[in-house]
């Protein structure tokens, strides 16, 4: 099973389930995926994809431990909960040009665990299907606790924005 998580931001991520359902088509995803939409709403071309809106943290927890791998936002809270318990993680930013978020930060975020090691994160949702080929053989560098360069590139980030 993949889990892929898009948060609880009140905004949409229609672009990276579309590419999803697409995927399942050409046969590149094989597995059932089942979905943390949050405020996503998306009605799956494919029976392989199951759609939950909200959960609970217990319940999430265990699906994070179920999954075979995780495909999320750009989200730290979704990233670093996936990479504690060891999983393998695809991380796609929102973006603001198309009203997923109030920024781009996430693609910040997605860069820096990319460059760590630690997730295959891409840029755009077209890179996905490269990342689901790349995900069984790619072998991440295990996730260190780094409070104090993530309190840098926030505080980089808010300075920016003023």
């Amino acid at each position: 099973m993949i889990l892929v998580m898009l948060g609880t931001q009140n905004n949409s991520f229609h672009r990276l389930l579309e590419e999803i359902d697409i995927l399942i088509n050409k046969g590149i995803i094989n597995e059932k995926v089942i979905v943390q939409a949050g405020y996503t709403k998306y009605q799956p071309k494919n029976e392989s994809m199951t759609i939950i809106n909200f959960t609970s943290r217990e319940e999430l927890d265990k699906l994070e431990q179920e999954a075979s791998y995780i495909i999320t936002h750009g989200g730290v809270g979704s990233i670093i909960t996936s990479l504690e318990k060891g999983k393998k993680v695809i991380a796609v930013p929102r973006l603001h040009e198309y009203g997923e978020h109030v920024n781009n930060h996430q693609t910040e975020i997605v860069e820096k665990f990319n460059k760590s090691g630690n997730i295959i994160g891409i840029q755009s949702v077209k890179e996905l299907e490269e990342a689901i080929k790349k995900i069984q053989n790619f072998e991440p560098k295990p996730y260190v606790e780094n409070n104090h360069k993530m309190l840098e590139i926030i505080e980089n980030f808010i300075e920016n924005i003023k």
